[in-house]
Protein backbone atom coordinates (compact mmCIF):
# COMPACT_ATOMS: atom_id res chain seq x y z
CA UNK A 1 0.00 0.00 0.00
CA UNK A 2 2.07 3.06 -1.00
CA UNK A 3 0.57 6.16 0.45
CA UNK A 4 2.89 9.32 1.67
CA UNK A 5 4.56 10.25 4.93
CA UNK A 6 1.57 12.56 6.35
CA UNK A 7 -0.65 8.89 6.34
CA UNK A 8 2.53 7.25 8.02
CA UNK A 9 2.56 9.92 10.84
CA UNK A 10 -1.30 10.22 11.54
CA UNK A 11 -0.83 5.67 11.96
CA UNK A 12 2.06 6.20 14.58
CA UNK A 13 -0.14 8.96 16.75
CA UNK A 14 -3.15 6.55 16.06
CA UNK A 15 -5.49 9.03 14.36
CA UNK A 16 -7.23 6.42 11.82
CA UNK A 17 -9.74 8.40 11.41
CA UNK A 18 -7.58 10.93 9.72
CA UNK A 19 -5.48 8.11 8.16
CA UNK A 20 -8.60 6.57 6.61
CA UNK A 21 -9.52 10.07 5.00
CA UNK A 22 -5.99 10.89 3.16
CA UNK A 23 -6.51 7.21 2.16
CA UNK A 24 -9.28 7.88 0.33
CA UNK A 25 -7.93 11.58 -0.95
CA UNK A 26 -4.97 9.14 -2.27
CA UNK A 27 -7.54 6.97 -3.68
CA UNK A 28 -9.53 9.95 -5.78
CA UNK A 29 -6.71 11.32 -7.47
CA UNK A 30 -5.45 8.48 -8.46
CA UNK A 31 -5.71 7.47 -12.54
CA UNK A 32 -7.67 4.43 -12.57
CA UNK A 33 -5.64 3.57 -15.70
CA UNK A 34 -2.71 2.90 -13.00
CA UNK A 35 -4.91 0.29 -10.63
CA UNK A 36 -3.18 -3.15 -10.14
CA UNK A 37 -0.30 -1.75 -12.64
CA UNK A 38 1.77 -4.90 -13.96
CA UNK A 39 4.55 -2.70 -14.57
CA UNK A 40 5.33 -2.59 -11.20
CA UNK A 41 6.35 -4.64 -8.76
CA UNK A 42 3.31 -6.62 -6.41
CA UNK A 43 4.41 -4.60 -3.22
CA UNK A 44 4.39 -1.47 -4.94
CA UNK A 45 0.45 -1.78 -6.30
CA UNK A 46 -2.06 -0.29 -5.51
CA UNK A 47 -5.67 -2.11 -5.54
CA UNK A 48 -8.28 -0.69 -4.07
CA UNK A 49 -10.53 1.90 -5.85
CA UNK A 50 -12.48 2.87 -2.99
CA UNK A 51 -15.47 0.86 -3.57
CA UNK A 52 -18.05 -0.65 -0.98
CA UNK A 53 -17.43 -4.27 0.25
CA UNK A 54 -20.79 -4.57 1.72
CA UNK A 55 -22.74 -6.88 -0.31
CA UNK A 56 -20.04 -7.54 -2.60
CA UNK A 57 -18.15 -9.70 -4.14
CA UNK A 58 -14.98 -9.40 -2.76
CA UNK A 59 -11.38 -10.92 -3.67
CA UNK A 60 -8.66 -9.76 -1.12
CA UNK A 61 -4.75 -10.06 -3.02
CA UNK A 62 -1.73 -10.65 -0.70
CA UNK A 63 0.95 -8.67 -2.51
CA UNK A 64 3.00 -8.16 0.34
CA UNK A 65 5.24 -10.22 2.68
CA UNK A 66 4.25 -13.28 4.87
CA UNK A 67 4.03 -10.44 7.90
CA UNK A 68 1.95 -8.14 6.33
CA UNK A 69 -0.42 -10.57 5.49
CA UNK A 70 -0.70 -12.36 9.37
CA UNK A 71 -0.90 -8.99 10.27
CA UNK A 72 -3.59 -7.47 8.38
CA UNK A 73 -5.45 -11.08 8.36
CA UNK A 74 -7.23 -9.77 11.47
CA UNK A 75 -9.97 -7.93 9.10
CA UNK A 76 -10.82 -11.34 7.32
CA UNK A 77 -13.91 -12.13 9.72
CA UNK A 78 -15.13 -8.58 9.81
CA UNK A 79 -14.89 -8.53 6.04
CA UNK A 80 -16.39 -11.96 5.74
CA UNK A 81 -19.69 -10.44 7.82
CA UNK A 82 -19.67 -7.69 5.65
CA UNK A 83 -19.72 -9.04 1.99
CA UNK A 84 -21.55 -11.58 -0.19
CA UNK A 85 -18.44 -13.64 -0.58
CA UNK A 86 -14.37 -13.33 -0.14
CA UNK A 87 -11.72 -15.06 -1.84
CA UNK A 88 -8.26 -14.86 -0.57
CA UNK A 89 -5.57 -15.45 -3.03
CA UNK A 90 -2.26 -15.79 -0.82
CA UNK A 91 0.84 -17.69 -0.65
CA UNK A 92 -0.04 -21.10 -0.14
CA UNK A 93 2.46 -21.32 3.03
CA UNK A 94 -0.02 -19.52 4.55
CA UNK A 95 -2.70 -21.07 3.63
CA UNK A 96 -3.06 -23.60 7.17
CA UNK A 97 -2.87 -20.19 9.22
CA UNK A 98 -5.38 -18.03 7.23
CA UNK A 99 -7.62 -21.13 7.30
CA UNK A 100 -8.75 -20.86 10.79
CA UNK A 101 -9.10 -17.49 10.97
CA UNK A 102 -12.58 -16.88 8.75
CA UNK A 103 -14.89 -18.70 6.18
CA UNK A 104 -13.10 -17.27 2.95
CA UNK A 105 -12.55 -19.16 -0.09
CA UNK A 106 -8.75 -19.39 -0.09
CA UNK A 107 -6.60 -19.67 -3.64
CA UNK A 108 -2.66 -20.11 -4.05
CA UNK A 109 -1.15 -16.97 -5.47
CA UNK A 110 0.72 -17.31 -8.12
CA UNK A 111 2.17 -14.21 -9.94
CA UNK A 112 2.27 -15.63 -13.56
CA UNK A 113 -1.59 -16.63 -13.23
CA UNK A 114 -3.20 -14.29 -10.76
CA UNK A 115 -6.80 -14.44 -10.59
CA UNK A 116 -9.07 -12.32 -12.79
CA UNK A 117 -10.89 -9.30 -10.74
CA UNK A 118 -13.67 -9.55 -8.77
CA UNK A 119 -16.64 -7.13 -7.78
CA UNK A 120 -14.47 -5.67 -5.27
CA UNK A 121 -10.99 -6.24 -5.19
CA UNK A 122 -8.13 -4.84 -2.66
CA UNK A 123 -4.80 -5.55 -1.05
CA UNK A 124 -4.82 -7.05 2.39
CA UNK A 125 -3.27 -4.21 3.66
CA UNK A 126 -6.04 -2.20 2.05
CA UNK A 127 -8.44 -3.95 4.49
CA UNK A 128 -8.50 -1.47 7.78
CA UNK A 129 -9.67 1.92 5.12
CA UNK A 130 -11.86 -0.09 3.60
CA UNK A 131 -13.65 -1.34 6.78
CA UNK A 132 -12.66 1.47 8.95
CA UNK A 133 -11.84 -0.66 11.54
CA UNK A 134 -8.91 0.27 14.15
CA UNK A 135 -6.41 -2.29 15.22
CA UNK A 136 -7.82 -2.11 18.71
CA UNK A 137 -11.15 -3.17 17.34
CA UNK A 138 -9.87 -6.16 16.56
CA UNK A 139 -9.94 -9.10 19.43
CA UNK A 140 -6.28 -10.58 19.64
CA UNK A 141 -5.89 -13.22 19.68
CA UNK A 142 -7.15 -13.97 15.92
CA UNK A 143 -4.61 -16.58 14.93
CA UNK A 144 -4.89 -20.60 17.40
CA UNK A 145 -3.36 -23.27 16.43
CA UNK A 146 -2.16 -26.33 18.90
CA UNK A 147 0.75 -25.58 20.94
CA UNK A 148 4.25 -27.66 20.01
CA UNK A 149 4.65 -30.17 23.36
CA UNK A 150 8.12 -28.15 24.50
CA UNK A 151 9.14 -27.09 27.61
CA UNK A 152 7.34 -24.91 30.17
CA UNK A 153 8.97 -21.55 30.05
CA UNK A 154 11.11 -22.04 26.82
CA UNK A 155 11.57 -18.68 25.03
CA UNK A 156 11.29 -18.51 21.34
CA UNK A 157 14.84 -16.29 19.84
CA UNK A 158 14.50 -14.85 16.37
CA UNK A 159 17.63 -12.33 15.41
CA UNK A 160 17.10 -12.93 11.59
CA UNK A 161 14.99 -10.46 9.23
CA UNK A 162 14.21 -10.76 5.40
CA UNK A 163 17.43 -10.33 3.29
CA UNK A 164 15.94 -6.69 1.91
CA UNK A 165 16.44 -4.90 5.00
CA UNK A 166 19.47 -6.21 6.44
CA UNK A 167 19.26 -3.49 9.30
CA UNK A 168 16.20 -5.13 11.05
CA UNK A 169 18.60 -8.03 11.70
CA UNK A 170 20.56 -8.36 14.88
CA UNK A 171 24.03 -10.73 15.08
CA UNK A 172 22.96 -13.84 16.78
CA UNK A 173 25.91 -13.86 19.58
CA UNK A 174 23.66 -10.90 21.13
CA UNK A 175 21.23 -12.84 22.81
CA UNK A 176 23.70 -15.03 24.15
CA UNK A 177 22.74 -13.56 27.93
CA UNK A 178 19.18 -14.85 26.93
CA UNK A 179 20.39 -18.29 25.70
CA UNK A 180 22.51 -18.23 29.30
CA UNK A 181 19.52 -17.76 31.28
CA UNK A 182 16.38 -19.34 29.89
CA UNK A 183 15.75 -22.65 28.04
CA UNK A 184 15.90 -21.29 24.42
CA UNK A 185 14.79 -22.49 20.79
CA UNK A 186 15.49 -20.58 17.74
CA UNK A 187 12.60 -19.78 15.04
CA UNK A 188 15.18 -18.94 12.72
CA UNK A 189 15.18 -21.81 9.63
CA UNK A 190 19.09 -22.30 10.64
CA UNK A 191 21.35 -23.73 12.42
CA UNK A 192 21.64 -21.82 15.83
CA UNK A 193 24.72 -21.43 17.37
CA UNK A 194 23.65 -20.48 20.97
CA UNK A 195 22.69 -23.15 23.58
CA UNK A 196 19.22 -23.79 22.18
CA UNK A 197 16.46 -26.90 22.37
CA UNK A 198 16.69 -27.32 18.33
CA UNK A 199 19.89 -26.43 17.29
CA UNK A 200 19.64 -27.61 13.64
CA UNK A 201 17.01 -24.67 13.44
CA UNK A 202 13.25 -24.41 13.46
CA UNK A 203 11.28 -26.25 10.57
CA UNK A 204 10.64 -24.12 7.43
CA UNK A 205 7.01 -24.37 7.50
CA UNK A 206 4.89 -21.58 9.29
CA UNK A 207 2.48 -24.24 10.78
CA UNK A 208 5.18 -25.45 12.20
CA UNK A 209 6.89 -22.73 13.50
CA UNK A 210 3.32 -21.51 14.03
CA UNK A 211 3.08 -24.36 16.71
CA UNK A 212 6.36 -23.98 18.69
CA UNK A 213 5.56 -19.90 18.84
CA UNK A 214 2.53 -20.94 20.26
CA UNK A 215 4.17 -23.19 23.00
CA UNK A 216 6.64 -20.82 24.07
CA UNK A 217 5.98 -18.74 27.31
CA UNK A 218 7.49 -15.24 25.69
CA UNK A 219 9.25 -14.71 22.38
CA UNK A 220 11.91 -12.41 21.64
CA UNK A 221 12.27 -11.12 17.56
CA UNK A 222 13.31 -8.77 15.02
CA UNK A 223 11.14 -7.46 13.21
CA UNK A 224 9.85 -9.85 10.76
CA UNK A 225 7.20 -12.21 9.98
CA UNK A 226 7.77 -14.24 13.73
CA UNK A 227 6.64 -10.84 15.30
CA UNK A 228 3.50 -10.84 13.26
CA UNK A 229 3.20 -14.77 14.17
CA UNK A 230 3.69 -14.23 17.87
CA UNK A 231 1.45 -11.14 17.99
CA UNK A 232 -1.49 -13.21 16.18
CA UNK A 233 -1.37 -15.29 18.29
CA UNK A 234 -1.48 -13.54 21.58
CA UNK A 235 2.18 -14.57 23.43
CA UNK A 236 4.40 -12.23 25.19
CA UNK A 237 6.70 -10.92 22.49
CA UNK A 238 9.73 -8.94 23.14
CA UNK A 239 10.19 -6.99 19.55
CA UNK A 240 13.83 -5.38 18.91
CA UNK A 241 13.86 -2.27 16.11
CA UNK A 242 16.00 -0.43 13.80
CA UNK A 243 16.28 2.96 15.37
CA UNK A 244 13.96 4.12 12.45
CA UNK A 245 11.56 1.78 11.59
CA UNK A 246 8.52 1.14 9.11
CA UNK A 247 5.02 2.99 10.26
CA UNK A 248 3.51 0.09 11.95
CA UNK A 249 6.00 0.14 14.84
CA UNK A 250 6.40 4.11 17.35
CA UNK A 251 9.70 4.11 18.40
CA UNK A 252 8.89 6.33 21.26
CA UNK A 253 6.42 4.02 22.61
CA UNK A 254 7.07 0.51 24.28
CA UNK A 255 3.25 -1.07 23.24
CA UNK A 256 1.42 -0.94 20.17
CA UNK A 257 -2.39 -1.27 18.80
CA UNK A 258 -2.03 -4.16 16.52
CA UNK A 259 -0.30 -6.42 19.23
CA UNK A 260 -1.12 -5.51 22.81
CA UNK A 261 1.22 -8.21 24.11
CA UNK A 262 4.26 -7.08 22.38
CA UNK A 263 6.88 -5.09 24.17
CA UNK A 264 9.04 -2.76 21.67
CA UNK A 265 12.78 -1.51 22.43
CA UNK A 266 14.07 0.53 19.35
CA UNK A 267 17.84 1.00 19.07
CA UNK A 268 18.37 4.75 20.58
CA UNK A 269 21.06 5.54 17.96
CA UNK A 270 21.67 3.69 14.34
CA UNK A 271 23.18 0.17 14.79
CA UNK A 272 22.85 0.17 18.04
CA UNK A 273 21.45 -2.89 19.51
CA UNK A 274 23.15 -2.87 22.82
CA UNK A 275 20.52 -0.59 25.10
CA UNK A 276 18.02 -2.37 23.46
CA UNK A 277 18.91 -6.01 23.86
CA UNK A 278 19.66 -5.55 28.18
CA UNK A 279 16.50 -3.69 28.48
CA UNK A 280 14.95 -6.96 27.15
CA UNK A 281 16.90 -9.22 28.72
CA UNK A 282 16.24 -7.51 32.55
CA UNK A 283 12.66 -7.12 31.30
CA UNK A 284 12.11 -10.88 30.05
CA UNK A 285 14.07 -12.72 33.38
CA UNK A 286 11.42 -10.60 35.42
CA UNK A 287 8.72 -11.77 33.35
CA UNK A 288 9.77 -15.47 33.31
CA UNK A 289 10.88 -15.86 36.93
CA UNK A 290 7.54 -14.31 37.84
CA UNK A 291 5.22 -16.72 35.55
CA UNK A 292 7.28 -19.65 36.38
CA UNK A 293 5.21 -22.47 35.05
CA UNK A 294 2.03 -21.28 34.98
CA UNK A 295 2.32 -18.91 31.66
CA UNK A 296 2.76 -22.50 28.93
CA UNK A 297 -0.71 -22.15 27.31
CA UNK A 298 -2.44 -19.87 28.93
CA UNK A 299 -3.84 -16.91 27.15
CA UNK A 300 -1.30 -13.87 27.67
CA UNK A 301 -2.17 -10.75 28.96
CA UNK A 302 -0.87 -7.07 27.60
CA UNK A 303 2.58 -6.63 29.11
CA UNK A 304 3.10 -3.14 28.93
CA UNK A 305 1.03 -2.28 32.42
CA UNK A 306 2.67 -5.14 33.52
CA UNK A 307 6.36 -4.17 33.28
CA UNK A 308 5.73 0.32 34.06
CA UNK A 309 3.56 -0.22 36.99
Amino acid sequence: MELHSSWAEVMRARDYVAAWSLERAVIAARDPATRDDPRLPYHQRWVWDGRSVDGADVLVRCYHGLGDTLQFARYLPALARRASRVTVEAPVRLHPLLAGIAEVSLHAFDPARPLAPRACDLEITELPGALALAPPDIPVPYLRVAPAPIPSTTVGLCHRAGDWDADRSLPEAMLAPLAARHRCLTLVAAPSALPVINPDGCPFDLAATAALVAGCAAVVTVDTMVAHLAGALGRPTWLLLKHDPDWRWDPARHDSDWYPTLRLHAQPHPGDWSPAVAAVTRELGAFIDDQGETIHGQPAQPIGARLLG
